[in-house]
């Protein structure tokens, strides 16, 4: 079949609009591509090549930064990505956070020059796969999303030569995750022929219609489950957190942290688009909206629990971030913009707590030992590094006037103002509210033990930290953005807004 100029001019115009719209990807991309041909020349095999993947992710960075304007929005690839505000903020987290990530790497030497290619192939590919997520507009670029994602995360959690925790953390990871991918699937399988149409707000009208008609059977509701089963995993809500305390002490901690909030973000945006827009065509809230609030509560509730009895830094941290998903999923379940701007916030603030905690078993993993007891008289043998961790950890327990409080403030405002303006669900919506209250007050239990163990008991033995002097600028600077987080919140507040309105 022949095409004219003119659809040819149209479908080129087309093509080069959507490359524009994934210029970010694209720079991604490039600069995994540009690691690996580095990788051909012995001239770089004892150079840390994180320096130069920055730069590019930096490039990128500035031009998600750009692009960001209120009512920014557009479909590219025959509607396969929305691109709009909300998929900016989440890509621009993503990348910002990959630049942090291989900062602390360059610091730790974690991985070192010989294995940095490698390391960072895997991490911008995952970084990849996660800001897929963010932006599918269709379930099988959901699927690939996943995938994508949790292919590189699956060898990342296994990277540590010589470990033999790290390489049966690694299988586990990958069995667990398989498991769940396939449930996802199996989920889009079935949506996808019971409704014809694999396009994310076909789906969601789809559905709708059938929810608001009192038609909904089995098929579609088992295909919404399993869909949101490969959400959980990724989330690590409970039940299906299991593998998350096993590959979290078997991981570097370099790796953890990209788990814990890297991970994160892209499961909560992508949760948050598809029942961002379920909700815009029915009232999910007494079906989706309930379930989140119980999948929130229990998720929180054995987080907390489960971590109060750790004696292991890295599963005590593991614990930390299930709870924390459950207050995501808390603000999550109001299915409104203000508590999806509200779990915007929570990441944001959670990014610098959760990085200097990892960095801090990073510098401890020196000292042979990732225990709480690793943690006693930290502020004698390095006052910077026990600053910034207790800043951590404070905000992490939600304390004012760090960034945490910040956070879950505003995600339990956002509980509080759906209960108002949902009277049928107000009970739920108030005892929600109150699990969150409690459980803040059961995490006191291991986040005030640690702050103790740091600030009030003196070192076992001579152990010294040999951290190199950028360590501390490092922390010092992040400890210093989860103070600024906590008092300034307008600034971040309004692009959080803004996003969470363009779903």
């Amino acid at each position: 079949m022949l095409v004219s100029q003119e659809q040819y001019e149209a479908l080129r115009a087309s093509v080069g609009r959507d490359l524009a719209l994934v210029a970010p990807e694209l720079m991604v991309v490039g600069t995994i591509v540009l690691v690996l041909a580095l990788r051909l020349f012995k001239l770089f095999d004892r150079v840390h090549l994180s320096t130069v993947a920055a730069l590019p992710l930096a490039g990128a960075l500035w031009v998600l930064v750009a692009s960001w304007h209120p009512g920014f929005t557009g479909t590219a690839f025959g509607g396969l990505l929305q691109l709009d505000c909300f998929s900016v903020f989440i890509r621009g987290f993503l990348l910002a956070f990959a630049l942090l990530a291989l900062i602390l790497g360059k610091i730790t030497n974690v991985p070192d020059a010989e294995d940095s290619a490698d390391y960072l192939v895997l991490l911008l590919g995952g970084t990849l796969g996660m800001m897929v997520m963010s932006s599918a507009n269709h379930l099988l670029m959901i699927f690939l999303g996943l995938e994508m994602a949790s292919l590189p995360s699956y060898a990342l959690a296994g990277f540590l030569k010589g470990q033999r925790t790290g390489s049966e953390a690694a299988l586990k990871y990958v069995l667990y995750g398989s498991a769940a991918s396939g449930i996802a699937l199996y989920g889009i399988s079935l949506l996808m022929v019971k409704l014809g149409t694999a396009s994310l707000p076909g789906v969601a009208l789809a559905l709708s219609e059938l929810l608001n008609s009192g038609s909904i059977d089995a098929m579609a509701a088992a295909g919404l489950l399993f869909l949101f089963v490969g959400f959980a995993f990724k989330l690590s809500a409970v039940p299906f957190h299991f593998w998350c305390p096993d590959v979290f002490e078997g991981a570097a901690a370099e790796v953890g942290v990209f788990l814990s909030v890297a991970s994160k973000g892209a499961a909560v945006a992508l949760t948050a688009r598809v029942a961002m827009a379920l909700q815009a065509h029915a009232d999910w809230q007494p079906t989706l909206g309930v379930a989140l609030m119980i999948l929130a509560a229990l998720t929180a509730t054995f987080g907390n629990f489960a971590a109060l009895a750790q004696t292991n830094l890295q599963r005590m941290l593991a614990y930390s971030t299930i709870a924390h998903a459950g207050y995501m999923l808390m603000g999550l379940a109001t299915l409104n913009a203000k508590g999806v701007s509200a779990v915007l916030y929570y990441l944001v603030a959670y990014l610098p707590a959760n990085l200097i905690a990892f960095a801090v078993v990073a510098f401890l993993r020196g000292t042979g030992s990732v225990t709480l007891e690793s943690l006693r008289g930290l502020l004698s043998r390095s006052p910077v590094l026990a600053f910034a961790m207790v800043i951590a950890l404070l905000s992490l327990l939600g304390l004012p006037p760090l960034g945490g409080f910040a956070g879950k403030f505003q995600v339990f405002e956002a509980v509080y103002e759906a209960g108002r303006h949902s009277p049928g669900l107000q009970m739920g919506f108030n005892a929600l509210l109150a699990v969150g209250v409690l459980n803040t007050v059961l995490s006191a239990g291991y986040y005030l033990r640690a702050v103790r163990l740091i600030t009030l008991e003196d070192a076992q033995g001579d152990v010294e930290m040999n951290e190199p002097r950028s360590a501390g600028f490092f922390v010092g600077a992040l400890a210093l953005t989860a103070v600024t987080l906590g008092v300034i919140w307008n600034p971040i507040e309004r692009l959080t807004t803004i996003a969470a309105r363009s779903l």
